[in-house]
């Protein structure tokens, strides 16, 4: 029986051991709620407080600007909705670009649907946005503007801090999903400048289930649950002390991990073995240095990614984002960046993580030798 590798990071990561070490007390003991002032309940409180510090300081904000969400999807949809319901009054225009994640793009096309008007950002041939465009965009009506931190599907950091300068110059909302960017690259508010933040747990060695949105102080959303007073009134729901103390603690233990050297090394060497394996058969997608450091996106020229991943059964990867799995017709960030059909339907995405091994990137290789005819 071949060795089971797990290459699929990017669409989930295990729960860290010491993630888990946290948690494990919440399982037993700590089930008053929150809310409650008596001895079962205060410590449940204290669990939660803890968390959002553990989760502020790997983002160097306040911890007074976490709200506690379920995963990324939700932190996203609270931003969006919840900035046009706020503001609706003061404009209805929101920019975006045509490479998010489907958690920003579906919410941005229910908006359009209640007036709200959207313009899409192209990117270039490596994924990435032009500031100029988003600059050029804005209008007296512009209420927000979203842009992901770095691309789920080919890793492109998008520039940030850039677009935060234009949007606080007019005086427009910005947000940034960070959910695949954070543990893996600096994802500071002081140095980014957003005034709203996703956060998903399962990217981050964190269970599913939970998130973090960062809500710079001052900032109005309309709550997207309505109910009691939890989470500073910006959520409602009882809080759910399990996940968020594992989310905390994954922020915790993330910092360390921040810039992955040597994941960095393991895929710089897979790409190696790759190109020298297939020469021009292969292509990289996504930008060659401007990229999340564990995230390797290559197409096998006129070939099926699906088909390629079928025949390695024991190689856990994706042939993009995880939310299209299964879908036979080109990615849609592929799609984006002009990437033709011949090349875009041989996309894999290799994405590692901290538990990957040179032997494994030796061995994917070699799997894929076996199954790729060479050049």
């Amino acid at each position: 029986m071949k060795q089971k590798i797990y290459f699929d990071y990017n669409a989930s990561t295990p729960i860290a051991a010491e993630v888990a070490e946290a948690m494990r007390p919440f399982l037993s003991a700590g089930f008053g709620n929150p809310s409650s002032t008596h001895w079962a309940g205060m410590p449940a409180r204290e669990a939660v407080e803890r968390a959002r510090e553990q989760v502020a300081r790997l983002l160097s904000c306040s911890p007074d600007e976490i709200v506690f969400t379920s995963g990324g999807s939700e932190s996203n949809n609270h931003a969006i909705n919840g900035a046009f319901f706020a503001l609706r009054s003061r404009g209805d225009h929101i920019i975006t670009t045509v490479v998010e994640h489907p958690s920003v793009l579906q919410p941005c096309r229910f908006l359009e649907t209640l007036g709200a008007r959207v313009t899409y950002a192209p990117v270039d041939p490596t994924g990435k946005v032009d500031p100029d465009f988003i600059r050029r965009a804005i209008t007296d009506r512009t209420i927000l503007i979203t842009v992901m931190h770095a691309n789920n599907e080919v890793g492109t950091i998008q520039p940030i801090e850039e677009i935060a300068r234009i949007a606080r110059d007019r005086g427009v909302l910005f947000h940034t999903d960070a959910a695949q960017s954070a543990g893996k690259i600096p994802v500071s508010i002081r140095e980014l400048g957003v005034d709203l933040l996703s956060l998903a747990g399962h990217k981050l060695y964190a269970p599913k289930g939970v998130g973090a949105l960062y809500i710079r102080n001052g900032v109005h959303l309309e709550p997207l649950i309505h109910g009691a007073g939890h989470e500073q009134g910006r959520r409602a729901g009882t809080e759910n002390v399990l996940l968020d103390v594992g989310l905390g603690a994954a922020c915790e233990i993330a910092q360390p991990w921040v810039g992955m050297p040597e994941v960095r090394q393991l895929r710089d060497r897979l790409w190696e073995m790759l190109r020298d394996s297939f020469g021009d058969r292969v292509v990289l997608n996504g930008h060659p240095s401007d990229r999340l450091p564990n995230t390797l996106n290559v197409s096998f020229v006129a070939m099926s990614g699906s088909d390629i991943l079928a025949q390695l059964e024991d190689l856990a990867a994706s042939t993009g984002s995880a939310c299209h799995a299964g879908e036979t017709t080109p990615s849609p960030v592929l799609q984006a960046m002009g990437i033709t059909p011949e090349v875009s339907l041989g996309a894999i995405r290799l994405s590692l993580g901290r538990q990957s091994t040179m032997e494994e990137v030796a061995e994917v290789a070699r799997r894929l030798r076996e199954v790729v005819p060479a050049f």
